[in-house]
């Protein structure tokens, strides 16, 4: 039914805004699941987020890393606070465990739900199902760049877009062996702008070809981004995995969670597969619906699941992944939309661990 590791250690930082009230319900799904499934969950908080940096500076104490590194996963809620200069929480928390932890992996499943309201005309479920594998440790989101000249006309800045063979390699092959593993269309896109990015694009589309000598089964696929924006909205039923930049990936995503009905369903998992990996919903600490019990928390319950899957208790993620399907397709959850549920944050929690305990396996 699961893996044979009975307990599970999670670092829980619930974060900024709704990042409390939305973990807390993922907290109550992932519980109830695990008692249904026979495994246990042991937690540990942790406060990193906007408030605390107000307080003492800090946004990560020295000890954190070593600290995270002994937990079996992280599950994050939101970091974002208006009181804090964009950049700041998202660089100093979000992208330091990223990559100090190595999680080279962003997985993000872009999945349309039944009863979910979502922009594309004559697409449904079964046309909105994909998986984008995003390299999450490189590219232009190395910090390796600086300006000269700064606020004259003569002001350049530069940003490198940094690519190895290591980091395009260990990417590529994890989304060949998901493709395989997932088991639906067996098709790889690595997705790039090698008509342009020249240098980069070869890396990629060589190591690709090369490693495709080991998975026969996998077909290869190559797009441009431009076009594989369009065909996202026009041909979403084309793409089973895609392998892309750290950049094209960040980007990509938000255009697939609005296909999927819109940041209030899309989750996400920064994975090392070797190590620690994080789970969290793509969308941010919406300040605004703070403590209010609005926000919906499906992203986060959704997130939980994938926490599950990657800890190899497959059985309680396809558990939680029903119930959300149960919960959108038969019209208890109304809209995705803040306030607009039908219900509030925490009767949305209460919903999904009932579900979880009761729907026939």
């Amino acid at each position: 039914m699961g893996s044979s590791k009975k307990s599970y250690r999670l670092a829980v930082i619930p974060g900024d805004g709704i990042g409390a009230e939305i973990i807390s319900e993922g907290m109550k799904v992932v519980q109830a699941v695990a008692e249904r499934y026979g495994f246990g969950i042991e937690t540990e908080e942790y406060d990193f987020g906007g408030d605390r940096y107000l307080k003492t500076g800090e946004t990560l104490p020295e000890s954190a890393i070593s600290e995270l590194k002994k937990f079996d996963a992280i599950y994050l809620g939101a970091v974002g606070h208006p009181d804090v200069a964009p950049g700041i929480l998202e660089k100093e928390i979000l992208l330091k465990i990223r990559f100090e932890l190595d999680q080279y992996i962003n997985l993000r499943p872009v999945k349309l739900y039944p009863g979910v309201w979502h922009p594309l005309k004559d697409k449904g479920p079964a046309e909105i199902d994909y998986i984008v594998v995003r390299e999450n440790t490189e590219g232009a989101y190395s910090g390796i760049g600086g300006s000269v000249k700064k606020g004259t006309p003569d002001e350049i800045a530069t940003q490198l877009d940094v690519n190895t063979r290591k980091g395009v390699e260990r990417c590529i092959r994890y989304a060949f062996e998901y493709a395989r593993k997932r088991n639906r269309k067996k098709t790889l896109t690595v997705v790039d702008k090698a008509n342009v990015l020249t240098f980069a694009g070869d890396l990629w589309r060589r190591t690709a070809v090369e490693l495709g000598r080991d998975f026969q089964d996998v077909k290869l696929d190559f797009a441009f981004v431009d076009a594989t924006c369009m065909w996202m909205v026009k041909n979403p039923e084309w793409f089973d995995v895609i392998v892309t930049s750290n950049m094209f990936g960040d980007i990509i995503t938000d255009l697939g969670a609005m296909t999927q009905g819109g940041l209030g369903i899309a989750a996400g998992g920064n994975i090392n597969p070797e190590g620690v990996s994080m789970f969290e919903p793509i969308h941010g600490s919406a300040p605004k619906y703070t403590g209010k019990n609005v926000a919906c928390p499906i992203a986060t319950i959704s997130a939980g699941g994938m926490m599950l899957e990657t800890l190899g208790e497959e059985g309680a993620a396809d558990m939680i992944e029903k119930a959300v399907i149960k919960a959108t397709g038969e019209g208890y959850i109304k809209s995705l939309e803040a306030g607009k549920m039908g219900m509030g944050t925490r009767e949305a929690g209460d919903l999904l661990a009932k579900f979880v305990k009761e729907i026939n396996g």
